[in-house]
C-alpha cells in the first residue's frame, strides 16, 4: 500500500492524463485506489499552496525543495555560465528550490536537448526551464512534459506555437538585429558592401536577428548585403573557417561583417584578424566574450549587441515558482537589449553586461 500511497501523494502534482492511464491498466488497481483513499492514504500538500512567492521566501516550506531544472542551448559558451548564475541567484533568494543544471555541451544537438528533456520528465521535476535549440524539434518533449503535469518556461529562444508554456523570457531579438544594423551604419559611415554571418538553421532567436538586422539596413541605401545566406555553425572553428571563405571572395571590397552570436562572433574576429582586416572591415558582434570586449578596446569590434542573460536566467526561475505558486505569468518577459560601442563600454551599464557574473 505504501507505494500506492506514494503516487496518490504526487497526484495533485500530475496531469489528469497520468492519472487516468494508471486507473485504466487494470479494475483491480482502481479498487485499490479508492481503498487507499477510504484507508486514510493522504494526498500531501501541494506545493502550489504551501510554497511561498516573493523573495527571501521559501519555495516549498516544511516539504522537500522544489526541483527546477535549467536547460539550456548549450553549457560551454560563457552566455549560458551567466544564464546558470543568474537561476542560481533566484533559487537561493527563494529557498526550499534546487536547480537542476543541464543541457547538450554542443549547441547544435538537438537529440541530446530531447534526451534531457525526457530525462528530467522521468525524474518527475516541479518544472523546466528550457532554451530550445531548434524551435521545432522540441516541440514534441515541450508537449509531453505539460502532458505529464510539468509546467514549461521558455527562454532566450522560442518555441513553434503548439505547446501551452507558462511564458516566454527573452531579448527581443529582432530589436536587437536592428540595434546591429543601425550600429553597422553607424561604423562604416552609411555606406558600403557588408555580410550578415547566420548561425545554425531553426535557432528562433538568432533568425529573429538576422531578420532585424536585414530589415534595419533597408533605411541606409548605399549599404549593401553582399552575402547573407551563408551559416557559422555553432562554434567558433567552423565560423572562422567560413569567414576565411568569405573573405577570398568579398574582402578587398567589404566594409563590415554582423556574426549573429558569440561563437559565431569570436570565429569572425579570429579570422579578419589572420587577414590583417581588422579594425577596416568592421565587426558587429551579438553577446560578449573575452576576446570581443578586448577587440572593443582595441579597435578590432566596433560594436556588441548584449542582452542580460543574468537576468534571463533569474526572471525565468522567479517566473516558474510564481506559477506553480499559482500565479498568472505574462505571456513574454523581455530582459532588455542593448549596444556597447567603443565609446560606452566603460560606463556602468556596459560593464555590467560585458561582465555579468563578476559584478552581479
Amino acid at each position: 500500500m505504501g507505494t500506492l500511497c506514494d503516487f496518490i501523494s504526487r497526484v495533485p502534482q500530475r496531469s489528469t492524463r497520468t492519472v487516468i492511464r494508471f486507473l485504466q491498466a487494470s479494475p483491480l488497481l482502481s479498487v485499490l485506489f479508492v481503498i487507499a483513499l477510504l484507508g486514510g492514504c493522504k494526498p500531501s500538500a501541494n506545493p502550489a499552496t504551501t510554497a511561498s512567492s516573493g523573495g527571501g521566501g521559501a519555495g516549498n516550506a516544511g516539504n522537500t525543495p522544489l526541483r527546477i531544472a535549467v536547460i539550456p542551448k548549450g553549457t560551454s559558451h560563457e552566455f549560458w555560465k551567466s544564464v546558470h548564475f543568474g537561476a542560481q541567484k533566484a533559487a537561493d533568494e527563494i529557498g526550499d528550490v534546487e536547480i537542476i543544471w543541464r543541457g547538450p555541451v554542443v549547441e547544435s544537438d538537438t537529440g541530446s536537448q530531447i534526451e534531457v528533456v525526457k530525462n528530467m520528465i522521468t525524474m518527475q521535476v516541479d518544472g523546466i526551464v528550457l532554451a530550445p535549440n531548434q524551435k521545432g524539434g522540441l516541440v514534441d518533449a515541450v508537449e509531453e512534459s505539460i502532458g505529464e503535469g510539468i509546467p514549461v518556461v521558455i527562454f532566450d529562444s522560442g518555441l513553434d506555437k503548439g505547446p501551452d508554456i507558462v511564458s516566454y523570457v527573452a531579448t527581443d531579438n529582432y530589436k536587437g538585429g536592428q540595434m546591429a544594423a543601425k550600429q553597422m551604419a553607424t561604423a562604416i559611415e552609411e555606406k558600403g558592401n557588408v555580410i550578415l554571418l547566420r548561425y545554425i538553421a531553426g535557432s528562433e532567436s538568432t533568425e529573429q536577428r538576422e531578420q532585424g538586422f536585414l530589415d534595419g539596413l533597408k533605411e541606409y541605401p548605399n549599404i549593401k548585403v553582399v552575402s547573407s545566406d551563408q551559416r557559422g555553425g555553432d562554434n567558433t572553428t567552423s565560423s572562422k573557417e567560413k569567414v576565411d571563405q568569405l573573405l577570398q571572395t568579398y574582402g578587398e571590397n567589404l566594409a563590415g561583417i554582423f556574426a549573429v552570436c558569440e561563437p559565431n562572433a569570436n570565429g569572425t574576429l579570429e579570422s579578419l584578424r589572420n587577414a590583417g582586416l581588422n579594425g577596416k572591415v568592421k565587426l558587429i558582434a551579438f553577446d560578449p566574450s573575452d576576446a570581443l570586449t578586448e577587440a572593443l578596446n582595441d579597435g578590432s569590434c566596433s560594436g556588441i549587441v548584449i542582452q542580460d542573460p543574468v537576468q534571463m536566467g533569474y526572471q525565468s526561475v522567479k517566473t516558474m515558482i510564481n506559477a506553480i505558486n499559482g500565479e498568472p505569468a505574462e505571456a513574454f518577459i523581455s530582459t532588455g537589449e542593448y549596444v556597447a560601442t567603443p565609446e560606452n563600454m566603460n560606463e556602468e551599464e556596459s560593464l555590467r553586461l560585458l561582465k555579468p557574473s563578476i559584478l552581479e
